[in-house]
């Protein structure tokens, strides 16, 4: 078997003869003759003087010149050790593949465009086409305000049957059902089978009219007869004897005595048609309490806004009602109310109140929607209102998505020119809206055609 020593010294020797293209393997500085010096497992070698190694890797010993040869001489002088090529291999081989990562590394920057734009103008230097764009538009923009309402016939009022003077005379014979459309010169409800008719006025009937008699309720009065179409007086505040002379025709018409004075019970007073909210009374009950309750005849819309926006809301005021199946109707303020606090008990303060606990003042508002068609079948559901709170005419506005907010701030739209390229401008924002937003700025103009991200 070949002692270990003596296998790696032939093995470096055949490499140092391949390397240098010599037939002979290399010789050991210590022996002219060639030879191979044999070891001993475990024995240490001594090196000859002026040998080179490595921690890991001995070199091949130093060559000797053959005899005679144009380095060597007869003395026997050592000439300097050949250079190693097997050192520099691993070295080139490393630096080639060093290159190469690099190359491939540069290579896929420059696709991802990791090292951005050099300014040289390339096709880098712009960022790539929007998916979508928009042009900048001129328009009036309207910022509005939601708050939250209740679509119903309006407020709920009692209609009292005041007691009659004669025992017998004030039994109750006839009411009208829930629901139920009362106008003018209808019965509202009967007693002892005499019709009580509903006209309409703002000041209730509170004393005796007749002859000789002036005032506001004078003047409502003349005002029915003539719209139900009696005649032979003047409309005005004064009960003369062509008043007197319409009143009996009248009472003839309604099955009553013609006395042509006209008592309190006689009729009921609104502002206009009713429905029946609830019936309160029953055939045969005593005339003495409530007969029923009514409402307006069309559906509205009442908010109990908060005092934040009352600057918002005045008699005529528009707005849009948004019903609970999103369809939408417009509206308009009729009545706005003062502002009330609710009690600390969960009661209202104030008309149009709600308890909650919430002590925040509130001002009642009515609106009136004209297209009752529109509500469809909806008596009585939660709706949302939308109200006008600022507008602004002839400005330039661009859909909200095609902002692009700024590193450091502020916002900037991606312009698109004729050839799709796309360069960002800085705007300066202003109104809001829904799904718009106001934008100034240099190149910023009508027609403009901006970006819109996805």
């Amino acid at each position: 078997m070949t002692a270990p020593d003596e296998t790696r010294e032939r093995e470096r020797g055949e490499e140092a003869a391949e390397l240098e293209g010599a037939e002979e393997p290399a010789r050991s500085s210590g022996n002219g003759s060639g030879a191979l010096e044999l070891h001993t497992p475990g024995e240490v070698s001594e090196r000859a003087p002026g040998a080179v190694g490595t921690g890991r890797e001995e070199t091949a010993p130093e060559a000797v010149p053959e005899a005679g040869g144009a380095d060597g001489g007869e003395d026997g002088g050592a000439a300097p050790p050949p250079v190693s090529r097997r050192r520099r291999r691993p070295l080139r081989m490393s630096l080639i593949v060093v290159v190469a990562i690099a190359v491939v590394a540069a290579a896929g920057a420059a696709t991802t465009g990791v090292f951005g734009d050099d300014g040289s103008g390339s096709a880098g230097d712009a960022p790539s086409a929007p998916p979508k764009t928009a042009k900048v538009e001129r328009t009036t923009l309207t910022r509005t305000e939601s708050v939250d309402g209740n679509l119903g016939y309006g407020d709920v009022t009692a209609v009292q049957a005041p007691p009659a003077g004669k025992a017998g005379a004030g039994i109750i014979t006839w009411v009208p059902g829930d629901g139920d459309t009362i106008k003018r010169g209808q019965s509202a409800y009967k007693v002892a089978e005499q019709k009580v008719p509903l006209l309409y006025g703002s000041t209730p009937f509170y004393r005796p009219l007749e002859t000789g008699t002036e005032g506001k309720d004078v003047e409502v009065l003349e005002k029915n007869l003539s719209a139900l179409g009696y005649t032979g007086f003047t409309v005005d505040d004064t009960y003369d004897a062509g008043t007197a002379g319409a009143v009996r025709d009248w009472q003839d018409d309604l099955g009553r005595e013609e006395t042509g004075t006209v008592q309190p019970s006689d009729a009921v007073v609104a502002s206009g048609a009713r429905r029946v909210a609830e019936v309160k009374a029953t055939a045969g009950a005593p005339a003495n309490g409530p007969v029923l309750t009514w409402t307006g005849t069309e559906r509205t819309v009442t908010v109990d806004l908060d005092v934040q926006y009352e600057d918002m809301v005045d008699k005529g005021t528009k707005a849009t009602v948004t019903l609970p199946d999103d369809t939408t109707v417009q509206a308009e303020v009729t009545d706005v109310g003062t502002p009330t606090t609710p009690s600390k008990d969960g009661g209202s303060g104030g008309s149009g109140q709600s308890g909650g606990g919430d002590d925040k003042p509130t001002l009642p508002v009515e609106l009136k929607v004209k297209d009752q068609k529109g509500l469809g079948r909806y008596q009585a559901a939660a709706v949302e209102i939308s109200l006008k709170a600022e507008t602004r005419k002839d400005v330039l506005v661009v859909p909200v998505n095609a902002l692009v907010a700024q590193r450091g701030g502020g916002y900037a739209v991606e312009v698109v020119d004729a050839d799709g390229g796309v360069k960002p401008r800085t705007v300066k924002v202003g109104m809001f809206t829904d799904s718009m937003v106001e934008v100034s700025g240099t190149g910023i103009t009508d027609g403009t055609v901006v970006g819109v991200p996805k």
